[in-house]
């Protein structure tokens, strides 16, 4: 499985979101800059984003976008599927009506177990786990010192 450009960006934005949760919105301009996407490109991933019910936007002066439910809700599987549409490895695994041999093939039965692990791995990662990976990352090493 390969996540395109616009799970990816669809992902940074929200942990963007999950750093900002609680102090109010996010302009996409803001989010824009840091996460370096541009707007427009930006501007359609929200859209996505609100019409899922993952974020919620306020216009204004102050207004921006924010997080619909708290980081520890928003599992990775939620912002893929919305960012991708179907995640199937095959287009079989979802339609097997589509295919003469689903019935028979014992690669479509590889390829659904491949989505259920896929799906079991991303269900396991939440917003929260991301926030937490990012500040981890963020902090500065300690140098060692030669002896």
């Amino acid at each position: 499985m390969r996540i395109s450009t616009r799970g990816r960006y669809a992902s940074r934005a929200l942990l963007h979101l999950a750093s900002k949760h609680g102090k109010g919105p996010v302009s996409l301009k803001v989010i824009s800059l840091d996460q370096e996407i541009s707007v427009k490109y930006l501007e359609n991933i929200m859209r996505l984003l609100v019409k899922a019910g993952l974020v919620k936007s306020t216009k204004g002066k102050n207004g921006g976008f924010i997080l619909a439910k708290e980081p520890e809700e928003i599992n990775l599987s939620e912002i893929v599927t919305v960012a991708e549409g179907s995640i199937d490895p095959v287009f079989c695994v979802s339609d097997p009506a589509g295919c003469s041999r689903s019935r028979t093939c014992a690669w479509r039965d590889v390829w659904s177990e491949l989505k259920l692990r896929n799906m079991e791995f991303m269900n396991s990662i939440t917003l929260a786990d991301m926030l937490e990976r990012q500040t981890m990352k963020s902090k500065p090493r300690a140098k060692k010192v030669k002896v």
